[in-house]
């Protein structure tokens, strides 16, 4: 027997219109506000890099070469060894990142929102070197997706919120 009640799925809208839930993507929702309107700091390295193509494809890129806001970020990654044979050779990788991130309004100067966020990667280095950089390789590309989805959505939430 399934515990499902279809009143409860008919009245799961109305609960949440009822808590001022409101879609992120919805025409005027938080994700339009901030979007081709945030023009994101230059990289420096290969992980800021990745990191910034995954926030520019999210938010869009600016169309003014000012832009709204100016959000700059700042990555850290190390990388750590996470398993290790009795032979002392590591097989499996970690990579730890974080990102400090900070949005700035242009027009005045204040900061909007800022923060941290981190989540770490692994990869293995059991196989052949040229397969062990391609999976160290993916890993941040990877870990650069996560610390980007992680900043956009703080973003859209805080943008909710003051809306």
């Amino acid at each position: 027997m399934s515990s499902y009640n279809r009143r409860t799925i008919l009245m799961l809208p109305l609960a949440m219109a009822a808590c001022g839930f409101q879609p992120v993507y919805a025409p005027g929702g938080s994700g339009s506000a901030l979007y081709g309107k945030v023009t994101v700091s230059a990289p420096d390295t290969v992980e800021s890099y990745l990191l910034v193509q995954n926030l520019e494809q999210q938010l869009g890129r600016s169309a003014s070469s000012g832009g709204d806001y100016g959000l700059k970020v700042q990555v850290t990654t190390v990388t750590r060894g996470a398993a290790i044979t009795t032979t002392n050779e590591t097989n499996r990788y970690t990579i730890d990142g974080t990102a400090k991130y900070a949005l700035r309004s242009t027009e005045t100067g204040q900061i909007v929102a800022s923060g941290e966020v981190s989540d770490f990667v692994s990869y293995s280095a059991a196989g052949s070197t040229v397969s062990t950089l391609a999976d160290e390789r993916a890993a941040k590309e990877r870990l650069m997706v996560i610390l980007s989805d992680q900043i956009v959505t703080r973003l859209y939430a805080l943008q909710g919120q003051s809306a």
